[in-house]
């Protein structure tokens, strides 16, 4: 426990700062963090990451990744899109050079890896330099996730009977899931009060619970993807927290749901 109160301070030490700055240094921050969770993905699979493959995904996840900004350079008749399917080719043509050691269905991982991480991290960047949302919508966000996620826990330890997802993830249960909905519901409504967005307050709370439903099952989609490959973790890089998989699987999802909802 005191490793992982020690490695939260000093995260949020970091995090806050990028987060209150925007712009540039949340940018940067992104396709850092998109990188590195690339590289789980890589690791988890037991894969080399000094290597051609994970350079090639390290790009791609990349180009899904960075704002729309960072891509002036591309001339006007190609897109974000033709660059995505650039670096699959370029994958798919490892295959070939590598006679088979690097495999379709590794490349199949890759491009589906480079998708899931990089949109995520991409509507992460957007909603916060977006100036009909920004930090308050940002953070409207983020608090649904974290609030289900340790409503989840404490209500789970205090109250969970019933499993929720037994063969997927054995220690959650349906009470820790709804406690977890119920905390993040109530604590939207009062930050709602304060912060109003894009929706009169009761569409939001609609919004805030299909969020925190939305943020549950990313949690669930990441503790597969280690039941799979058979890791506690998806990384070391946060001691006593694992890796960035492992803090940002339900972002990943949730981020997205906020440009579906038209609040991006």
């Amino acid at each position: 426990m005191k490793q992982r109160i020690i490695t939260a301070v000093v995260a949020l030490a970091i995090f806050i700062p990028i987060l209150i700055l925007g712009g540039f240094w949340i940018d940067l921050a992104a396709c850092v963090l998109a990188v590195v969770a690339m590289s789980e993905i890589f690791i988890m699979r037991k894969k080399i990451i000094v290597s051609l493959d994970f350079l090639l995904a390290a790009l791609g996840v990349l180009a899904v990744t960075v704002p729309d900004s960072w891509l002036r350079w591309l001339p006007a008749y190609l897109s974000r899109l033709d660059v995505i399917y650039a670096v699959v080719v370029l994958l798919l043509l490892s295959t070939v050079a590598s006679k088979n050691r690097t495999t379709y269905d590794d490349v199949a991982v890759t491009a589906l890896s480079l998708f899931y991480i990089g949109t995520g991290f991409h509507y992460f960047v957007m909603l916060r330099n977006d100036p009909n949302g920004g930090l308050d919508t940002l953070l409207f966000a983020m608090l649904i996730v974290w609030l289900t996620d340790s409503g989840a826990y404490f209500c789970g330890r205090a109250f969970g009977k019933h499993k929720l997802w037994p063969a997927i993830s054995p220690n959650k249960t349906w009470e820790g899931s709804l406690g977890g909905n119920a905390t993040a519901l109530i604590f939207a409504a009062i930050y709602l009060h304060f912060f109003p967005q894009a929706y009169p307050f009761w569409p939001m709370m609609g919004i805030a619970l299909v969020l925190s439903i939305v943020g549950s099952l990313g949690d669930l989609i990441e503790s597969a993807l280690k039941r799979y490959y058979g890791v506690k973790d998806s990384g070391r890089i946060l001691p006593g927290h694992g890796g960035i998989l492992d803090r940002f699987d339900s972002m990943l999802l949730v981020m997205p749901m906020i440009h579906f909802f038209g609040i991006l």
